[in-house]
């Protein structure tokens, strides 16, 4: 059993955050909230997803699995207004979700989960060095360097916070020390990541007042933002480009 209503521009956003890393997830629904956790098809990036049920204004439900379309779901949520309100329903045995929204309902059929790719076990990394900074900022970085190459390096030196993109010509970097950002916890750490990546895995953090990026040396960067007012937490994983001598 299944039954919940919450903020249309809530959910759209979590959805969002999803969808950049995989097009089918499998949403583990327990009476404390919804988790996922989900690969991309290359291996590269790891999306962690939990929406406690504090997020919800309904929340009544059984421990259960179903498989989604999160395209489908995106573009139901397309025609929402920001302020509607999601009723959702499971309807039992039949593996459809009940979904009413702007005086629309629908009749969403689901996957099956066992058809969708397993959640993947998470790595425990020790990542030396931590930042903190506002998610219009690294969101702002990334879009212009994206403009110069298809690679980014981020890392901290000293009391120093850097993201560098170079070009066959052209090069941009931006420096934020510790005054600048949140809060920073130094320590050796320089790794090179795609943009074809950054750039979908940041573009949620453009409304989030904190983002936490842990670091370290030709190591994966673990990117970690609250959502619904601190009710949910999204992080991402992505895997470095090391490149040859």
């Amino acid at each position: 059993m299944f039954k919940a209503a919450i903020n249309a521009e809530l959910l759209k956003d979590a959805v969002a955050a999803l969808a950049v890393i995989v097009d089918e997830v499998r949403f583990k629904i327990k009476p404390e909230g919804i988790s996922v956790k989900a690969v991309d098809p290359a291996n590269v990036a790891m999306g962690i997803f939990e929406l406690g049920s504090s997020a919800f204004d309904e929340y009544d439900a059984d421990e259960c699995e179903i498989g989604v379309d999160l395209n489908k779901i995106t573009d139901l949520l397309g025609i929402a207004d920001k302020n509607d309100t999601v009723q959702m329903e499971l309807e039992e045995g039949n593996h459809k979700l009940l979904i009413d929204v702007g005086g629309l309902s629908y009749t969403l059929s689901l996957l099956d989960p066992s058809t969708i790719r397993a959640e993947p076990r998470v790595p425990q990394l020790e990542l030396p060095a931590k930042v903190v900074l506002n998610g219009a900022d690294l969101r702002r970085a990334v879009k212009a360097a994206e403009k110069i190459s298809d690679h980014m390096l981020m890392g901290v030196s000293d009391d120093t916070f850097y993201m560098e993109a170079k070009g066959d010509t052209d090069q941009v970097r931006l420096e934020m020390g510790r005054d600048q950002l949140i809060d920073l916890k130094a320590g050796e750490a320089c790794s090179l990541f795609s943009l074809d990546y950054l750039t979908d895995i940041v573009k949620p953090t453009n409304k989030v007042n904190e983002v936490t990026l842990s670091l370290g040396k030709d190591f994966p960067i673990l990117i970690d933002f609250e959502i619904a007012n601190g009710a949910g937490r999204i992080s991402y994983l992505l895997a470095p480009r090391i490149e040859s001598d």
